[in-house]
């Protein structure tokens, strides 16, 4: 599991982005790849999974 903080997500889009506390790396995140519902500056575990454009947040919940 990584740990990280919601840089930015838009509800009504539906996406957002994470980024990861170890390698500051930003994640794109899916609403479908949620498990709890998430704000920017959630403090957020997840796991990452090979999307079409590089690697996405998936299994993403609050701390």
């Amino acid at each position: 599991m990584n740990k990280g903080t919601v840089k930015f997500f838009n509800d009504s889009k539906g996406f957002g982005f994470i980024k990861d506390e170890n390698s500051n790396q930003e994640y794109f995140v899916h609403v479908t790849g949620l498990v709890d519902e998430i704000r920017e500056n959630d403090e957020v575990t997840f796991e990452l999974k090979e999307g079409k454009r590089g690697l996405n947040a998936v299994n993403v919940k609050r701390v």
